[in-house]
């Protein structure tokens, strides 16, 4: 399947396995990232849409067309309880695709939330049936319903690929594609970067400064760095 793939719905994706997603909702962002190797981060442009917006899950990607919403339609019928949306569009558009009447179709079928390199809208209602967005805009214009895109095709949203059924996490600091053949070891490494840095936690509130945590005094001596009274 090529990401550029126009016209298609496939119905059978792998998703990654469920325990590995549910452990991987445990932690932050900026945490599995640095366990990705400080891959998969979308563009920062991307942002939630109301505070305290999270969400993880299994991608349902959709290729959208500029202006058209009519593909988040079709994915619709695909959801499976626990998948997160991604939809990317062939070339950038902020039009507001996607508001409260798709927000409730996609719950009923299931989905923990939407990542949209394009616009939103109805986010007051988003926000008081707490279901998670993360967009490149908010944008109260309309769509049309009149091209074609595909559905679970691999896609590039913000500059990061996603293939159907990839986890997705997104929080305040941004959104992470895990690809789904690595997301227990993700979590795995995740989990020790945690415990790592609840360590080091302790030591920086017993005023160890990073400095000697990191052992940086000898490196940037060597770099010719001074002090002077």
């Amino acid at each position: 399947m090529q990401h550029t793939e126009i016209g298609v719905v496939h119905t059978s994706v792998t998703r990654a396995d469920p325990e590995a997603v549910a452990a991987l909702a445990q932690f932050g962002v900026a945490t599995v990232h640095e366990a990705l190797g400080r891959v998969g981060l979308m563009r920062p442009y991307l942002r939630p849409v109301y505070a305290g917006a999270r969400l993880c899950g299994p991608a349902l990607t959709v290729l959208l067309q500029p202006g058209d919403n009519w593909m988040l339609h079709v994915a619709a019928e695909q959801l499976r309880e626990g998948d997160v949306v991604v939809a990317a569009c062939t070339t950038e558009s902020e039009d507001g695709f996607f508001g409260e009447l798709l927000a409730t179709s996609f719950r009923a079928r299931g989905a923990r939330g939407l990542v949209i390199d394009g616009g939103v809208r109805d986010v007051d209602d988003l926000e008081d049936m707490d279901f998670p967005v993360f967009s490149r805009a908010v944008n109260a214009k309309g769509t049309v319903k009149a091209t074609l895109g595909s559905v679970n095709v691999p896609v590039v949203c913000a500059n990061a690929l996603v293939r159907p059924g990839d986890v997705v996490l997104a929080d305040v600091d941004g959104v992470v594609v895990v690809p789904r053949e690595r997301a227990a070891e993700v979590a795995d490494a995740a989990a020790r970067r945690e415990g790592a840095e609840a360590g080091k936690r302790e030591r920086f509130r017993a005023g160890e400064l990073g400095l000697d945590l990191y052992a940086m005094r000898g490196p940037l001596a060597e770099l010719g760095l001074r002090y002077e009274d």
